[in-house]
């Protein structure tokens, strides 16, 4: 088994970073700080040895901000608040166009978007939780030209959404479950279909994940400071230390899809232990050999 360490980035550390994802248009990285509705861009100095992040750009949303895709026509989408977002190139923030918000229960609970991803047809699924992580109050839903749809009720924190390189495997975690679950995926309508589980953690609460090239599937570790990769029959296959014990995602970016970025949060740590992770907050790379798949747009055109 693989063991490696990642390195901590330029990027000052935020609060719940999130979502990184590579945009090959423009050649950048975007990620999220949920709770302080930020989407962060940044270009990636390949060219030095160790991998880092040059900052380029912040955009501040007036809610928290799940997950930020880049779209078709150039367009960014926010899964923000409790709706969908979409951003026009080159528009300020205020002037994001609402184009989906999910039916919630009348219950009374807050509730907030969280992780989202681009299926290979250009389908947007991303899920919901409850803001005190209430069981069973969130849900996976699909959004595209159709409409939005609900795919999964009764979620805790819906996390962790990744496909196979042939489209038909989804992966997805449900975080206090402790492991990743697979789905048969059908590309032509994005049904659900066949849900077992894939792989179980030894400690700490799967989150964002990731697949790359070769089917392997690289899950971020909430609580475990590591993200680990198995191979596509689930049988470990890297770990990754990481100097933060709140590990929240990664993604693979560069030209070459080969530096695998991971980001990490504050949210959650005590006193002592920040003391003790001066750099969790912070996104971290490595190169760990092994190259990601291209990042499909939403398809809003």
């Amino acid at each position: 088994m693989q063991h490696l360490r990642a390195e901590p980035c330029s990027p000052l550390p935020g609060r719940l970073t999130e979502g990184p994802v590579w945009d090959t248009r423009r050649q950048e990285l975007l990620w999220v700080d949920i709770p302080d509705g930020l989407v962060h861009r940044a270009a990636l100095a390949h060219e030095r040895t160790r991998p880092d992040l040059t900052p380029l750009a912040t955009l501040r949303f007036d809610r928290p901000v799940g997950a930020v895709l880049p779209c078709a026509s150039g367009a960014l989408l926010a899964a923000a608040g409790t709706s969908f977002l979409h951003l026009a190139e080159g528009r300020p923030v205020t002037e994001a166009v609402e184009v989906g918000a999910p039916a919630l229960p009348a219950d009374g609970l807050p509730r907030r978007m969280n992780d989202a991803a681009v299926d290979p047809a250009g389908r947007l699924l991303a899920g919901t939780m409850a803001y005190d992580e209430s069981p069973g109050a969130g849900a996976l839903y699909r959004l595209d030209g159709a409409g939005l749809v609900t795919l999964l009720d009764s979620v805790t924190i819906s996390n962790g959404l990744g496909w196979s390189p042939d489209g038909t495997r989804l992966y997805y975690a449900d975080s206090p479950t402790g492991r990743v679950d697979v789905f048969a995926y059908d590309p032509l309508t994005g049904a659900l279909s066949d849900r077992r589980p894939f792989a179980a953690l030894d400690r700490g609460d799967p989150d964002g994940l990731t697949v790359d090239s070769e089917g392997r599937v690289w899950v971020a570790v909430w609580g475990g400071g590591e993200v680990l990769a198995f191979t596509p029959e689930g049988a470990l296959h890297a770990r990754v230390e990481v100097p933060a014990s709140h590990v929240t995602s990664c993604a693979f970016a560069g030209p070459d899809l080969d530096v695998l970025v991971i980001t990490t949060a504050t949210e959650g740590l005590d006193e002592e232990r920040r003391a003790a992770e001066p750099d969790a907050g912070r996104l971290f790379a490595c190169r760990p050999g092994a190259t990601g798949l291209p990042q499909p747009p939403y398809a809003d055109r």
